[in-house]
């Protein structure tokens, strides 16, 4: 008898992609667990509409549990910069992007790099429905206990990740977390946040919490109301779809030289 996998859906890929297509490069971002089959429907509408794509895999997912404990966030955010490099050598303009923890690696790196033209974030992972004695019992845990179970699903045959939450990588996260607050501020790309009405993971006062606290003069947040955490593959994945390929496209006032 095989022992089940690590993975849901370990038939599909998840492994890093780059397409390239026109002068507006976008890279979308998988989140904590998940791999690039996270933004996979996203970045075939966007590459559909000429749109270049880079997706990279964050180190520690596509591996084992025990691999991802091994890195920190800053380790991902690597290998967000590295993605994004890439980009910018094949294009004019470059948004950032990604789905919970990936939106908090755009939202880092657009900080820090006026260049970026825009930001897309899914589902922000900026504040977790967490309690403060849950986070505090994260941390006692994490020196003890490697994963943590994931609730069972029925409804997520297009995402690939673990089937259980990693200790450390998930202490990872709480500190990303603390590192993106206070760079808000310094954002002022125009930004899209959508998120689902019926998330379990993000607390629905992070969005808000973005958009009060960016410079942005475009700023735009939508509620998809029948969906949950990863907006992108839902059930109104093709509403997200237009509502970004929409955005990019009221964005584009300036001509590309």
């Amino acid at each position: 008898m095989s022992s089940p996998s690590i993975f849901r859906n370990p038939q599909l890929d998840g492994a890093s992609f780059f397409w390239e297509a026109g002068p507006v490069g976008v890279l979308l971002c998988h989140g904590f667990t998940a791999t690039t089959t996270e933004v996979l429907l996203l970045a075939n509408a966007l590459y559909e509409e000429g749109y270049s794509i880079a997706a990279p895999l964050l180190p520690g997912h596509n591996t084992t549990p025990e691999d991802c404990n091994r890195f920190k966030w800053q380790d991902w955010y690597v290998a967000f910069e590295q993605a994004c490099q890439q980009l910018a050598q094949k294009c004019r303009r470059v948004v950032v992007g990604g789905e919970s923890t990936g939106a908090l690696l755009a939202l880092y790196h657009a900080a820090q790099h006026p260049e970026d033209f825009a930001i897309l974030c899914y589902a922000p992972a900026l504040r977790l429905l967490l309690s403060p004695l849950k986070v505090s019992l994260l941390s006692l845990l994490v020196p003890f206990v490697t994963a943590i179970p994931k609730p069972a699903s029925t409804d997520d045959n297009l995402w690939k990740g673990y089937n259980v939450n990693p200790l450390k990588g998930a202490s990872q996260l709480i500190k990303l977390q603390k590192a993106v607050i206070p760079l808000l501020q310094k954002i002022h790309q125009p930004i899209l946040i959508l998120q689902g009405r019926l998330d379990p993971t993000v607390h629905p006062q992070a969005p808000q919490l973005i958009l009060d606290q960016v410079g942005s003069e475009v700023k735009q947040l939508h509620w998809l109301q029948n969906s949950s955490h990863c907006v992108i593959l839902d059930k109104e994945r093709a509403l997200a779809s237009q509502l970004t390929i929409e955005f990019l496209e009221s964005i584009h006032t300036q001509k590309i030289e």
